[in-house]
């Protein structure tokens, strides 16, 4: 590892997190002429799509993974690093931070958090086979128009998965919900299972096993039911272990809170996406992006033309 008196000239930004609003950050920085460093441990919610049809710009709708090559290619075609890694610690430095990642160190004056959430996903064999097939997903906003008319289960706590359920509900007349928790909010559930015509079963799901026509369900109870395309809602982990280290202001779940510019409560330190809060959609946190971005290159000093090879 580089001691601290050998570290290298400070970076303008470097930002944790390859996904979709990560890549966009560095295309944006890029272009303002910004040294920037994208450190990227591999685990980008995008990858787990099969096919998106709600980013804007590809009528045939896009791969996830295919996304992401298009946007490392971009960003890096205007001179961003990219690198795989993980970003471990994070801490206050006079230029900025020291961020340590693998066996690597450096300096960043500004960092942006493009971290994401990790999905709880159901426990059966072969899940991620299952999401690549479609036949379990994850997100009713991105993907609810293409259930159209499918034979769809929500399965988790019944205050979450009911609200899912009756989203669901806009797709198909085949809707079943499978809940338990909080009796009031079972209570709840049933109330609204009934107004919205959902099946309802109040029970706790035993296994779940991919089939030919798409997924078996076993409950606790014994019984057996089929159906094209289970929804897990089993909540999700927010990726704010930096920013907790950091002592940056997270909500009671850990999202973390950031202003209108998408700086959080430490100076310098921004967060975009997934890992904030509000809308989890590829559509905001590319927004976001381009938000940040601006903040970061315009709280910094400006950088005046000095010819091609000199700004770059």
């Amino acid at each position: 590892m580089n001691s601290p008196l050998s570290l290298p000239e400070p970076i303008d930004c470097l930002i944790v997190g390859g996904g979709p609003g990560g890549l966009t950050a560095a295309l944006y920085l890029a272009r303002f002429r910004r040294s920037c460093l994208v450190v990227d441990a591999g685990s980008s919610r995008a990858s787990w799509i099969p096919r998106s049809h709600n980013y804007p710009g590809f009528p045939p709708g896009i791969n996830g993974n295919a996304l992401l090559v298009r946007l490392r290619e971009q960003a890096s075609g205007y001179g961003a690093r990219l690198e795989h890694g993980r970003v471990d610690h994070i801490e206050p430095h006079a230029d900025g931070f020291t961020v340590r990642y693998d066996d690597q160190t450096c300096v960043a004056r500004r960092i942006i958090l493009a971290t994401g959430i990790e999905d709880t996903l159901p426990d059966m064999p072969d899940v991620d086979q299952a999401i690549a097939d479609g036949k379990v997903r994850l997100c009713a906003i991105c993907d609810g128009y293409e259930v159209n008319g499918d034979n769809v289960a929500v399965y988790g706590e019944a205050e979450c998965a009911i609200s899912h359920a009756v989203f669901l509900r806009t797709f198909t007349d085949q809707v079943t919900v499978v809940v338990h928790g909080e009796q009031d909010a079972c209570d709840q559930a049933i109330a609204l299972a009934e107004h919205y015509d959902v099946r309802l079963i109040s029970d706790r799901v035993e296994t779940l096993r991919p089939c030919e026509t798409g997924i078996e369900m076993t409950t606790c109870g014994g019984q057996t039911h089929h159906f094209d395309i289970i929804y897990p809602s089993l909540g999700a982990r927010f990726r704010s272990d930096l920013a907790h280290q950091l002592g940056v202001a997270c909500d009671e779940q850990g999202g973390i809170r950031v202003d209108d510019h998408l700086q959080t409560s430490l100076r310098g330190l921004y967060a975009i996406g997934d890992v904030t809060l509000g809308l989890k959609q590829m559509s905001v946190a590319i927004g976001q992006a381009a938000q940040a971005a601006t903040a970061v290159h315009n709280s910094l000093e400006p950088k005046p033309w000095g010819g091609s090879e000199a700004t770059r």
